[in-house]
């Protein structure tokens, strides 16, 4: 799927998303959705990073799935972080209070330090969220 690539890394997902998403439409909107919504349900740990540096808008489907994910996540008593969020991006999430919900960070490095996953034994720092535009 050319939407988004996943890997593991230092005992979290990430999930970055596709260059394409920008003019997505509804049938590529539910298989990326779809995407995200597996990572949610079968990440081992339910960790799960959303790097956001190829999107350029998002939109109410889009924050549909990121909250259904993120209530996949909790169940499984997991957490979602987000990370290279372009400037609009992180308008949409502030103006719908959600920035409060998903932490948002500059890099996916920052977000897997503050997920715990750094194998330097590094802990997150109160300011790691600062990385938010």
């Amino acid at each position: 799927m050319g939407m988004a690539k996943v890997r593991r890394e230092r005992g979290a997902t990430i999930l970055e998303l596709g260059s394409a998403y920008a003019s997505l439409d509804q049938q590529a909107l539910e298989e990326l959705g779809g995407a995200i919504l597996a990572e949610a349900t079968h990440a081992n740990p339910p960790l799960l990073v959303l790097d956001l540096s190829h999107t350029r808008l998002i939109g109410s489907s889009f924050l549909e799935i990121l909250v259904r994910a993120w209530k996949r996540l909790r169940q499984r008593e997991g957490q979602m972080v987000l990370c290279a969020m372009q400037p609009f991006c992180s308008e949409v999430l502030r103006a719908a209070h959600l920035d409060s919900i998903w932490p948002g960070y500059k890099t996916c490095e920052d977000a897997l330090v503050a997920l715990g996953g750094s194998v330097s034994g590094e802990r997150p720092g109160g300011d790691q969220a600062e990385g938010r535009r």
